[in-house]
């Protein structure tokens, strides 16, 4: 990420940083890469670019904790170059990139295969998550000290449970001692299997079979046992339920090192969305009640709930125009994030700014380790403008992503990130 240093002065802003306690119009220099200062009318080198951040929010680097960039194995869908220019877009400055390639990142030779790629490619920083299994089967354990030494910063097999307690045990005893979290799939199949969608009214209306949420909450139940007896860190992927916030709650209460993510859309969105918007509304964990929306933001509001991560997963048109029952799980998200955020959460009092700018930057890089989150000297100049009052419209065929499939198509939002500045380059500006 070498080509990530330049210089900028981002000037009249209204700088949240609440890793730094402040909140205030000031200027942020950014120098060879790294932030050199933060404060009123700072005077920068001579020739340094100057952004004009007047009436913006400007914030540490947005970092999404949990994409899917598909490459290798999957062009088709995504590629890490049209992803990444997805992320830069919307406003991220980094994104966690889930291990479900071809092939997995289950060894230290696939892993650097994809970090060759990244370098090579990225629009943004990429940081990437190794497997907790082998192939992601669930069999045996990935070797994972040594995916760790080799840069991976936390372990899932996102999209497979790890069904084995035993299995799961060890990779938590492993991750404690290596300090790196892992996110694992919350599913029991056995209870999910052959669903396209939340257990309910609606679904049983539409004549297709659910998927209980019992499915997700006993796999949580289990792994927060798990890390009562083992001490490792466990991040709870895209949780969905009422339940499952209020294990997490009970189980942060307890000093357990648990953190927890929501998405967007189950933020937003209930299982009628659909009855209306059809596989476009399909992703897994599915959309579930208003009372598990309620739930959700509440545990958000509360900090039960740190991260806002959007699960972005990219599928083609054809692949989504399967009936209901065959269509792949997932929606596309990086270009929409920061917009629903401000809508449904800013400008509706579930969440003040400064909150917002912690779950989508200081919590991320603290659960995952990465150098971001805030704008101190020293710290990568990574940047995201947002102009708060900005409405627009979501148009999927504008997407600098190569996937369609997201259920946002046509609202209209207010709230949009205007810059994405990357060591001091700005790598995407809205006109």
């Amino acid at each position: 990420m070498d080509r990530f240093r330049g210089d900028l002065l981002v000037s009249g802003g209204r700088v949240v940083d609440p890793a730094e306690g402040r909140d205030e119009r000031a200027d942020v220099l950014v120098v060879d890469g790294r932030v050199q200062a933060v404060g009123p009318e700072l005077r920068p080198p001579p020739g340094c670019p100057r952004l004009d951040a007047t009436g913006m929010v400007v914030a540490p680097g947005f970092i999404d904790a949990h994409v899917h960039l598909r490459e290798p194995g999957g062009e088709h869908r995504e590629t890490i170059a049209s992803g990444t220019a997805a992320a830069a877009a919307g406003g991220i400055c980094a994104c966690v990139a889930m291990p479900n390639t071809r092939p997995a990142p289950d060894s230290v030779e696939h892993l650097v295969l994809v970090e060759e790629r990244v370098r090579r490619t990225a629009a943004v920083r990429v940081y990437l998550l190794g497997c907790i299994t082998l192939e992601r089967a669930g069999r045996q354990l990935a070797p994972l000290a040594a995916l760790a030494q080799a840069g991976a910063v936390g372990f899932s097999d996102d999209g497979d449970p790890v069904e084995d307690p035993a299995l799961m045990a060890a990779a938590l005893a492993h991750a404690r001692r290596l300090g790196r979290p892992v996110a694992p799939h919350e599913e029991d199949r056995t209870l999910a299997a052959g669903g396209c969608m939340h257990a309910g009214a609606v679904a049983r209306r539409l004549g297709v079979a659910g998927m209980d949420p019992l499915a997700e909450e006993r796999m949580i139940a289990r792994d927060l046992d798990l890390v009562r007896q083992t001490g490792g860190p466990l991040h709870v992927a895209h949780v969905s339920t009422a339940a499952g916030v209020a294990m997490i709650r009970a189980a942060r209460a307890e000093g357990l090192p648990v953190t927890a993510e929501v998405t967007p859309h189950h933020l937003t969105l209930t299982d009628a969305a659909v009855a209306q918007l059809g596989t476009n509304a399909k992703m897994n964990p599915p959309l579930r009640t208003d009372a598990d929306v309620e739930a959700l933001r509440q545990g958000l509001a509360e900090g039960v709930i740190s991260v806002i991560a959007t699960d972005h997963a990219p599928h083609t048109v054809a692949d989504k125009s399967l009936p209901l029952p065959h269509a792949p799980f997932g929606v596309v998200g990086l270009e929409t994030a920061i917009g629903l955020t401000w809508t449904c959460l800013v400008h509706t009092g579930v969440l003040d700014v400064r909150a917002a700018v912690d779950c989508w930057a200081r919590h991320p890089a603290a659960i995952f380790g990465l150098p971001g989150g805030r704008l101190a000297p020293g710290a990568p100049g990574d940047v995201t403008v947002i102009d708060p009052e900005r409405e627009w419209t979501v148009d999927p065929a504008a997407f600098r992503s190569q996937a369609r499939n997201t259920p946002f198509a046509g609202w209209r939002l207010k709230g949009k990130a205007v810059a994405t500045i990357v060591g001091g380059t700005i790598v995407h500006r809205q006109p």
